[in-house]
């Protein structure tokens, strides 16, 4: 009853909904900038020493024939070829780099400049400020803080927009977004970079998060699937144009600057996106939601009952009360999850396969510049085929099951990740080809988890779950960028890591029960007993209601 009865009459995804779905969609396309810009702001060329006899202000990269390196670069045994980032301390000459000659010595010299291939990129921040060699981790470094930005995001807003209202929050977020989106765009420094890509990091969460939570919160239930899948592909049509920007725009601060900038445009969304009405009626703000339900009705051509308004009015004061004693109660924490066995093995299992997921998809995401090639086409690439694997949910998710989709695109991801290690160094392509169904495959997995933990969490600790499972997810994004420094040792190792992450989750999905088509726990006793076999779910059930009245009473 109540709001869910003022959808029905409306219209589960009716006109109005669908404008202001659309309009909230859109976010998703520059948070994906943000989010992926920093394979370009951080591209990583190749880079050599500067020799002895070079002039900094003229030297180019290819002015040193790649014949040549090894009289000037000793070769680097772990990854077979010349390690640029030293060179022999000799007296150069053009005679001595031609081959005529030996060395004298064999000692070596750390690098203090730096010659850059502009080939494939004018600049970018790891130019800038020579983020190679000794001090190759801080590009990683800048990346992972980045994604302790999302993650602390997701905490702030979260909380936020549960106090002060959904809207505010995200114009709140959107205003800092841009403001700290152009300061790492003219960032004199490093530090002051990653701070600032740390912020806008948070933001991501503000504007993508509550945005999704208003579209979804005035989706009828008939429609949440599709219109929960369909917001995850406007952030795959950012990903691909993101390489657009970076085909345009060579400099890499115009470029931070550039995908900023089209975030203004959602700023007239304050005369047009309203608050969300079932946050009003929580907050008991009946006559304001009512004013939005009635435009809604209008836009929609359709007349709410008289009785339904009395309902609402009802549900609010009920969502009050229960309001008031949840206050009184103890709160729900992440131990009650860990304290029964079924429940923790259940959850340390959906834990990891968050790490799993958000690692493998930000890695792959993430490494498109080590799989050789065209590395923009790679880009595009790996955003395209997320859309196939977010169609593959809305055909697959209500017919096979969760558990089984689950578990299949991650085997799916796991064994193409890991044929990369037979492919041939001669054929690029087919390692490319495996990478990218890897991702169309993680892509789906990933989906497919933010409803399967909903569904096996109990409601009285849901919201729990799911944020503790969400911030371990950050965990495997943090990590990514570390992750895909090993491509320089060997290209496939990253894909290799990833694969076997994605297999072993897999396969550890199968202890997991299916949920589709069983109804959802309710209370800890239920989520403890969900999936067990029937043989001892009642005596224990028995047991566990037992210990939790019995702890009630002593607390009471």
């Amino acid at each position: 009853m109540g709001y869910d009865d003022v959808i029905t009459h409306l219209g589960e995804f009716g006109r109005y909904q669908k404008r202001i779905y659309l309009l909230l969609c859109l976010p998703a396309i520059v948070c994906a900038f943000h989010k992926l810009a920093g394979v370009f702001l951080l591209a990583r060329p190749e880079f050599r020493c500067l020799l002895p006899h070079e002039d900094a202000a003229t030297a180019r990269f290819e002015s040193l024939p790649r014949w040549q390196w090894p009289r000037a670069y000793p070769n680097d045994s772990v990854i077979g070829k010349p390690n640029t980032c030293v060179y022999y301390d000799l007296e150069y000459s053009q005679e001595y780099l031609q081959g005529n000659g030996t060395a004298a010595s064999n000692a070596t010299l750390e690098c203090s400049s730096y010659v850059y291939d502009q080939s494939k990129y004018l600049n970018s921040a790891v130019t800038e400020w020579n983020m190679v060699c000794s001090r190759s981790l801080l590009s990683a470094t800048s990346d992972s803080l980045f994604m302790v930005g999302v993650l602390l995001g997701s905490f702030f807003f979260g909380q936020l927009s549960d106090k002060l209202g959904r809207k505010p929050t995200f114009f709140a977020a959107l205003v800092t977004q841009l403001i700290f989106g152009v300061v790492a765009g003219v960032a004199p420094e490093y530090f002051s970079y990653t701070i600032s890509r740390l912020i806008v990091g948070a933001t991501t969460s503000g504007v993508f998060l509550v945005a999704y939570v208003i579209a979804m919160e005035m989706v009828g239930s008939t429609y949440r699937l599709f219109a929960g899948v369909a917001v995850q592909m406007f952030f795959s049509v950012g990903f691909m144009l993101t390489a657009g920007f970076a085909y345009f725009i060579h400099d890499w601060r115009w470029l931070q600057i550039a995908i900023t900038l089209p975030g203004l445009l959602f700023m007239s969304y304050y005369w047009i996106v309203p608050e969300s009405a079932r946050w009003l009626l929580s907050k008991g703000r009946k006559d304001e939601a009512f004013v939005i339900i009635e435009k809604a009705a209008r836009v929609n051509r359709v007349k709410i009952p008289s009785e339904i308004y009395a309902q609402l009015v009802d549900e609010a004061e009920e969502i009050k009360r229960k309001n008031a004693l949840a206050a009184a109660q103890p709160a729900a924490s992440v131990f009650d999850l860990l304290r029964y066995p079924n429940l923790r093995r259940k959850t340390l299992l959906i834990f990891f396969d968050w790490f799993v997921n958000s690692g493998v998809y930000y890695g792959l995401s993430w490494n498109t510049n080590n799989l050789g090639g065209n590395q923009l086409v790679n880009f595009v690439i790996s955003g395209a085929v997320e859309i196939p694997g977010y169609v593959l949910l809305l055909f697959t998710l209500n017919r096979f099951g969760r558990r089984t989709i689950l578990c299949g695109t991650m085997l799916v991801a796991g064994i193409s990740l890991l044929l990369t290690i037979i492919v041939p160094s001669d054929m690029n392509w087919l390692l490319i080809a495996c990478a990218m169904i890897g991702k169309l495959a993680i892509t789906s997995s990933y989906g497919t988890v933010y409803i399967f933990t909903a569904e096996q969490f109990p409601t009285v600790v849901r919201n729990v779950g799911l944020g503790a499972s969400s911030m371990v997810a950050r965990v495997g994004g943090i990590l990514a960028p570390y992750l895909n420094l090993l491509g320089e040792i060997w290209r496939p190792l990253p894909l290799v890591i990833c694969g076997a992450l994605s297999l072993t989750a897999g396969l550890l999905s199968l202890m997991l029960p299916e949920t589709l088509n069983k109804p959802m726990p309710e209370t800890i006793a239920d989520g403890e007993n969900f999936g067990k076999k029937t043989a001892e779910t009642v005596a224990h059930s028995e047991e566990l209601h037992s210990m939790l009245n019995g702890k009630r009473v002593s607390r009471g």
